[in-house]
């Protein structure tokens, strides 16, 4: 737990020396989703309003995309060697992976809270209780958390930069083949059944229920935890474990 907050700390001293990237990071989402609620909002098949349908959907979407922040982190210290470097002292194996997911996660837990007030000041309003708002926000980073070790494990297995612009064009036809944008009965049926097999759809429609939003479905938030979770257990490992193989 030392090593890794040692590492968290590192990570969040960059914030300091690189304060442009995180203001960016967190002001894309917002920009779109002032984009699609002013501009391309309408909702079709969307039974109540759009911006109570909508904003749930950014909330997820936002989750799933700025990820290149920490993928080319991860390179641009295997690139110089830093790595190496943490390696050859007496730390815990993946403590500098923690440390990253952790600063990250930190930087979600603001962007969520700077996207749910501008949810409201655009008019989207809640209709749940607090705890049932707290279900909903944890569900959202629990996703996050499952794309976070995704995509330190591309980073790893990439290992350049540059590599990391190709892997992250991956996550844009994943966000937008969800039902963040648009609910799967206004699409066709193939389609609408690939955006519901989404685990984004899955903590879209959980987090719509919870708030009691248009689009909310009872039933949904078992799959919006048992996705995070699988995905977990299967690349959180692998992350470790390629991290443990390198330079050997």
């Amino acid at each position: 737990m030392s090593d890794c907050w040692t590492m968290t700390r590192r990570e969040l001293a960059h914030w300091a020396r690189q304060p442009v990237q995180v203001v960016v990071g967190l002001v894309f989402p917002v920009m779109m989703l002032l984009m699609f609620g002013y501009l391309v909002g309408g909702g079709r098949a969307v039974d109540g309003d759009y911006v109570d349908f909508l904003v749930p959907g950014m909330l997820t979407l936002t989750m799933v995309f700025g990820l290149e922040g920490t993928m080319t982190a991860v390179t641009r210290d295997l690139d110089k060697g830093v790595i190496d470097r943490f390696r050859s002292m007496p730390m815990a194996d993946g403590a500098v992976l923690v440390g990253r997911a952790n600063a990250d996660m930190l930087q979600s837990c603001v962007g969520l809270l700077l996207m749910v007030g501008v949810g409201h000041a655009i008019g989207w309003r809640t209709h749940g209780s607090f705890g049932a708002f707290l279900g909903a926000m944890g569900l959202l980073l629990l996703l996050r958390f499952a794309m976070l070790w995704i995509g330190i494990h591309l980073a790893l297995v990439a290992g350049r930069a540059e590599l990391v612009q190709a892997v992250q064009i991956l996550v844009w036809p994943f966000g937008f083949l969800s039902n963040a944008f648009a609910a799967p009965a206004s699409m066709p049926d193939w389609l609408g059944a690939v955006v519901e097999w989404n685990p984004m759809s899955a903590t879209a429609t959980a987090v719509r229920e919870l708030l009691g939003g248009p689009g909310g479905e009872p039933g949904w938030t078992g799959l919006a935890v048992a996705w995070p979770l699988v995905l977990l257990a299967v690349f959180l490992p692998l992350a470790v474990r390629r991290f443990g193989r390198l330079g050997r």
